[in-house]
């Protein structure tokens, strides 16, 4: 019985599209899934050494292991006009963010990609995605930048939003970000990348037909988020984008990996490969 180790972050909208297959409701065929919980940057990382079968990535990352990984047309997080933020403890220009500290949540998160497409190379200070708007409160960073659900609460703690830059890309290209998605061992073989694929978007559609226990299961993961909050952090992120990319998708993730590229952020040129 093959053993298919897969990574995903602890963020309600991974845990949402994993429900199915992490709590045994839909057939495995054979396969046993050990799933591996890890923060994203600590996946990019892994990823680098392909440690993991199946993993979620950061888009930005995924240029960076294309000789080991190809993506999964299914399980992506986009962000169709919205997206990660960038907030401060006042008010603020874009244009001040020239002369700022910046808190990341890492440099290899397609956030850090997207903020460095728009303001180009900023001063910044890697803090763990968690404790960002902490050092912004406190005053270790003049700004910071915002990934999962401090996109939702980063009002309630007094922050001001200086620039979404998920409007900031639509706005740019007319498409939407993609930030994540998951992408498996091109050694698998093409008989168990496809079924491990069908598997997983089978587990995303289970979560989606029942929203309510997956919700459940996914606020075990949510940092102590109200269930109304994690509800409304899964349907930014889990769309029919995460069914498949799509046309626009996959258009999207071209893009955004030649922008970075061009702007010297990504050392070569990205030959994106779905599977």
């Amino acid at each position: 019985m093959p053993l298919i180790r897969i990574g995903h972050s602890p963020d309600p909208d991974d845990a949402f599209m994993f429900y199915g297959l992490a709590a045994g409701k839909i057939d495995c065929e054979g396969l046993t899934f050990k799933h591996i919980i890890e923060d994203i940057e600590t996946l990019n990382k892994r990823a680098m050494n392909a440690e993991l079968d199946v993993t979620a990535v950061s888009i930005h990352a995924y240029a960076y292991v294309l000789d080991k990984y190809a993506l999964l047309t299914s399980g992506a997080s986009i962000g169709d006009d919205y997206g990660p933020m960038i907030v401060a403890r006042r008010q603020m220009s874009v244009a001040d963010l020239g002369n700022a500290r910046i808190g990341v949540p890492g440099l290899m998160t397609t956030a850090y990609l997207a903020m460095r497409l728009c303001l180009g190379n900023p001063e910044v200070v890697v803090i763990p995605f968690d404790q960002i708007m902490d050092g912004v409160e406190q005053g270790k960073v003049d700004a910071g930048l915002l990934i999962h659900e401090g996109q939702l609460t980063f009002a309630s703690r007094g922050l001001q939003k200086v620039i979404d830059l998920g409007q900031w890309w639509k706005s740019e290209t007319g498409l939407p970000l993609p930030l994540g998605g998951n992408a498996i061992k091109k050694s698998l073989g093409p008989e168990l990348i496809s079924k491990v694929s069908r598997l997983l978007k089978e587990s995303i559609q289970y979560g989606l037909a029942n929203r309510e226990p997956a919700v459940r299961h996914a606020m075990a993961y949510g940092r102590g988020m109200a269930e109304s909050l994690t509800d409304e952090f899964v349907g930014m992120y889990v769309n029919d984008y995460t069914l498949d990319y799509g046309k626009r998708g996959r258009q999207a993730v071209s893009l955004l990996l030649a922008k970075g590229n061009q702007a010297g952020v990504i050392p070569a040129p990205v030959e994106v490969e779905f599977v």
